[in-house]
Order: structure tokens, then C-alpha cells, then sequence
């Protein structure tokens, strides 16, 4: 054999090598790939089947998504009427607050007011009772000595009475012994009228019924309660005097008496003595409760 054949056969040989290496290591590589491949196919499905369950849990999501929207867009719209609603009341709540404040401060006024005037009633009323208890000391004193003087006089018309008594006694005494002495005179001729040694004295006799007090009625036409005055509608025409004293009533309630001061023709003027309370026009005043 000649060395260019030697030469072709072991290129021959070492090629014929090479291409079963390159044999061997495809068919190696081929069932790599295919498995590689398998196994890339079941991961591709694993993830196609995972991305359609990602992609309806998202479309799911989202449809919960729209239906959240658009309830909560309910519940905005709703809020924002209730809100409209809300603002509009507070408004309503405002101006009634504003009326309120006004009101209040309005009785804030009058209750000051009130409080003044009632102070004053109160001094006035704490002095009526003072000047009421010292009349009513005075009329009890008066009461006293009344009753003291009418026991005096109960008595000293006890010892009238009796003296009266003897008197007659003794006038029918002296009754007496005038008959007789005339029957004693009579037979001689003699008629003789002896003079009383003591005249004879008028019999002491209770004094007339009193005077009735004219019963005047009117009624109160003015009252001045800061100078404790008042006028009433009837005046000398009607019989009315100075210091006389009319009660005011106002139905069967005593008010007050008025002692007048000032006459006139048709109307009167006086002071308001005993207050039980402010007397007003149109109470009725007379000069006796009856």
C-alpha cells in the first residue's frame, strides 16, 4: 500500500471517528432538547392555564372593581344630597339661632327690667308694711283705749242708771207726800203747792242714732305709682272731701285705700295708703266695702 493510501485511510478512519462523536453527541443533545423541550411545554401550559386564571381573576377583580365604583358613586351622590340637605338645615339652624339670640337678648332686657322694677315693689312693699305695722300698732292701741273707755263708759251708765233709778224713787216719794199733804190741808180750807226744794232736772238721754257717712262709689281714672297717687272719677260735686278715704276693690278683692288730698268739681286726687297690690285704671273705690 502505498503511503498516500495509508494516508486516506487513517483520514478515512479519524473522520469516520469524528462522525460518530459528532453521531453520538447529537443523538445526546437530541434527547436533551426533547426533554428540555417537554419539559418547557408543560411549564408554557402550567403558565398559560395560571395566566388565564390570573387574567379571569382580573377581569373578575375588575368587574367587582366597576361594581365597587359604582355603588361607592351611589353612595357619593347620595352623601352629597344628604350633605345639600345638611347645609340647607344648618342654614335654617343658623337663622333660628340668630332669632333665638335676638329673643334671648330681648328677655335678657325685660328680665332686667323686671328685676329693677321688682326691687323697687319690693322696697315699696317693704316699706308699706312697715308704715301698715305701725298703723296697725296704732290701731291696736286705739283698740285698747277704745275698749278701755267703752268699759268706762258701761260703767258710768251703770251709775246712771242707777242714780235714775233713785231718782224716780224718790220723785214717787215726793209724789207721795205731796197727796198726803194736800189731804191734810184740805179739811182747814188750805191748799198750799210747796215748792220742790231741789227743781227737777231733765232726764239724761242717749245721744241720736250717728250720722250715716255718705256711700260714695267711682272708680280709679289715673294711677301714679312712683308718687304713690291716684285719681278717682268723682269729685265736691259728688260729696268728696279732703282726708276722705275710699277703698279700691277690683272684684271682692281689697287693692288698696286712697286718702284724698286734692277736690276738684268732677275728680279727685289721692295717696295710695295699705297697698296689697298696684292698683289699676277702672277699679272700683268706694267709701265703704258694702
Amino acid at each position: 500500500m502505498s503511503t498516500l493510501t495509508k494516508v486516506l485511510i487513517v483520514l478515512l478512519t479519524l473522520s469516520s471517528i469524528f462522525l460518530c462523536g459528532i453521531v453520538v453527541t447529537y443523538v445526546a443533545n437530541a434527547e436533551n432538547y426533547r426533554q428540555r423541550y417537554d419539559r418547557l411545554s408543560s411549564e408554557t401550559s402550567a403558565l398559560k392555564k395560571k395566566n388565564e386564571d390570573l387574567t379571569k381573576q382580573v377581569n373578575e377583580q375588575i368587574e367587582d372593581k366597576d361594581a365597587l365604583e359604582k355603588k361607592l358613586r351611589s353612595q357619593i351622590a347620595s352623601l352629597n344630597t344628604e350633605l345639600t340637605g345638611l347645609k340647607s338645615e344648618l342654614k335654617e339652624v343658623d337663622r333660628e339661632k340668630e332669632t333665638l339670640l335676638q329673643k334671648v337678648n330681648s328677655w335678657t332686657s325685660i328680665v332686667k327690667d323686671f328685676s329693677e322694677t321688682n326691687d323697687k315693689q319690693g322696697t315699696l312693699l317693704k316699706n308699706t308694711l312697715e308704715e301698715l305695722k305701725k298703723i296697725q300698732s296704732e290701731q291696736i292701741r286705739q283698740g285698747k283705749e277704745l275698749n278701755e273707755t267703752t268699759t268706762t263708759l258701761i260703767e258710768k251708765m251703770a251709775v246712771i242708771d242707777a242714780l235714775e233709778s233713785e231718782k224716780r224713787r224718790l220723785l214717787e216719794e215726793k209724789t207721795d207726800l205731796q197727796n198726803r199733804l194736800e189731804n191734810l190741808l184740805q179739811p182747814a180750807g188750805k191748799m198750799e203747792v210747796p215748792t220742790p226744794v231741789t227743781p227737777e232736772q231733765d232726764k239724761a238721754r242717749p245721744a241720736g242714732p250717728e250720722t250715716r257717712q255718705i256711700d260714695l262709689k267711682g272708680v280709679v281714672t289715673a294711677v301714679d305709682l312712683k308718687n304713690s297717687m291716684a285719681g278717682i272719677s268723682i269729685g265736691s260735686a259728688d260729696g268728696v272731701k279732703e282726708n276722705m278715704k275710699f277703698h279700691v276693690t277690683r272684684g271682692d278683692e281689697f287693692i288698696c285705700d286712697i286718702v284724698i288730698f286734692d277736690v276738684d268739681t268732677a275728680e279727685s286726687v289721692g295717696m295710695l295708703e295699705l297697698v296689697q297690690q298696684p292698683p289699676q285704671v277702672g277699679d272700683s273705690v268706694s267709701t265703704s266695702f258694702f
